[in-house]
C-alpha cells in the first residue's frame, strides 16, 4: 500500500512539473487553429453529420494522444524512434501485399481499423534520422548523410509505388529536412540540387498518366474545365468570390450547392476562403506563420540534439502541408491529396498531427530543465 501511494505521489508530482512546463503558446496557436477548423469543417459539411461526429472523435483521440506524447520524457522518444520507423516500413510492404485498393491506390491497410501507413512516415522517417544524427554525435562525417539519404528512400521508394507522388514528396521533404539541419555541405546540396533539375525531363516519364494531368492542368486549367481542371477552377471561384471580407460563416453559396469537391478535407481552404475572405485567409496565414515560427524557437531553445532536429522537421512539416495545401487549392500548385493542418477531416493525419504537436511540448518542457 505504502509502495502504491509513493508511486502514485511520484508520478502526480511528475505530470504536475510536465504541466506547468507546457509551451502554452503553442498550445493556444494550435487550439485557435483547431477551432477555425472545426468551425469550417462544420460549416462545409453539415449536410453530412456522420463527418462532423467523427471528426470530434479524431480531434478527442489526437488531443488525448498529444498530452501522452507530451508527459514522455525525451530519451523516451527517442528510443522509440528506431522501432516505430521499422514498424512504419512493414506496415507499408504490408500495404503492398495486402492492401486495400481504392481508384487504383494501394494506400490503405485493413487492421479492424483502416489505417494509411504512409501517414505514419512523415513522422516515423525524419524521428529515424534525428535518432541516427543524435547516436554519432561527434563523429558525424559525409558519408552519415549518405546513409541517412539511403534510409530516407526506403519508405519514399514504397509510397512512390502505391502509387502517391503528393505524400512521397512530403516524407522526402520531412526527412529531408533533418539531414539538412544536421549540417550537410552547401557543396553536396548545389551539386544533388543541379541533379534534380537536370534529370526532370527522364522523371517525367516515369511519371503516372494521372500526375502527368495534375501539372499540365496547373499549367492550364481550362484545357479539361469539367475535368481535370474542374477541382482547381472552383476552388479559385470560391475563394475570389469571398472578397475582402468573405460571405459569412455559414454563408458560402460554392459549398452549399455541392461545386467544391473535397470541401470537407483537402479543399477545406476554399470554403474558409469564401465565408471568411481575405482578411480571414490572411489571419489564418499569420497563425500557420506563427505556429512554424514557434517550432523553430523551441528547436532553437533545445540544448538535446534529437529533440532540436526533431522539432525543426516537424516545423517543415508544418508548413509544407499548408503551403502545399493552400498552393493546390489557390492553384500554384498540382492537386495533390495533402490536408490543412488541424482543418481538413481526418483520422491518421490528425494523429500524427496531434503526436508531432506533443513531440514539441515534450521538447519544450525539457529544454526547462
Amino acid at each position: 500500500m505504502n509502495l502504491n501511494s509513493s508511486f502514485t505521489n511520484i508520478l502526480g508530482r511528475y505530470l504536475l512539473s510536465r504541466l506547468l512546463r507546457l509551451d502554452f503558446l503553442l498550445l493556444a496557436i494550435v487550439l485557435v487553429i483547431t477551432t477555425i477548423g472545426f468551425l469550417t469543417l462544420f460549416s462545409a459539411g453539415y449536410s453530412f453529420p456522420w463527418r462532423i461526429e467523427g471528426q470530434i472523435r479524431n480531434l478527442i483521440v489526437a488531443a488525448f494522444t498529444m498530452m501522452v506524447v507530451a508527459s514522455l520524457p525525451l530519451k523516451w522518444i527517442e528510443k522509440a524512434a528506431m522501432p516505430t520507423f521499422l514498424c512504419g516500413c512493414l506496415l507499408l510492404l504490408a500495404t503492398e501485399l495486402f492492401g486495400v485498393t481504392v481508384k487504383g491506390a494501394t494506400r490503405w491497410l485493413n487492421l479492424g481499423i483502416r489505417i494509411q501507413p504512409s501517414e505514419i512516415m512523415k513522422l516515423a522517417a525524419p524521428m529515424m534520422l534525428a535518432w541516427y544524427y543524435h547516436r554519432r554525435g561527434a563523429e558525424l562525417c559525409q558519408w552519415d548523410h549518405l546513409l541517412a539519404v539511403a534510409v530516407l528512400l526506403i519508405p519514399v521508394a514504397f509510397i512512390l509505388k502505391q502509387p502517391d507522388l503528393g505524400t512521397a514528396i512530403l516524407v522526402g521533404i520531412a526527412g529531408f529536412s533533418v539531414i539538412f539541419f544536421s549540417g550537410i555541405s552547401l557543396k553536396i546540396l548545389a551539386v544533388t540540387g543541379i541533379a534534380g533539375m537536370l534529370s526532370l525531363p527522364v522523371l517525367w516519364n516515369f511519371l503516372h498518366d494521372y500526375q502527368r494531368e495534375r501539372i499540365l492542368t496547373l499549367i492550364d486549367p481550362t484545357r479539361d474545365p469539367l475535368g481535370k481542371g474542374f477541382h482547381t477552377l472552383q476552388a479559385q471561384i470560391a475563394i475570389g468570390s469571398g472578397g475582402i471580407s468573405g460571405k459569412g460563416w455559414m454563408e458560402g453559396t460554392q459549398a452549399h450547392l455541392d461545386f467544391i469537391p473535397e470541401r470537407t478535407s483537402d479543399f477545406i481552404f476554399a470554403v474558409f476562403g469564401e465565408e471568411f475572405g481575405f482578411i480571414g485567409s490572411l489571419i489564418l496565414l499569420i497563425l500557420y506563420a506563427a505556429l512554424v515560427y514557434r517550432c523553430f524557437f523551441i528547436a532553437l531553445q533545445s540544448s538535446n540534439l534529437f529533440g532540436k532536429l526533431l522539432a525543426s522537421a516537424i516545423g517543415v512539416i508544418f508548413f509544407t502541408y499548408a503551403f502545399v495545401n493552400i498552393g493546390m487549392v489557390s492553384g500554384i500548385l498540382p492537386v495533390v491529396g495533402v490536408p490543412l493542418p488541424f482543418m481538413s477531416y481526418g483520422g491518421t493525419a490528425l494523429l500524427i498531427l496531434g503526436i508531432a504537436t506533443g513531440i514539441l511540448l515534450a521538447v519544450a518542457a525539457e529544454s526547462h530543465d
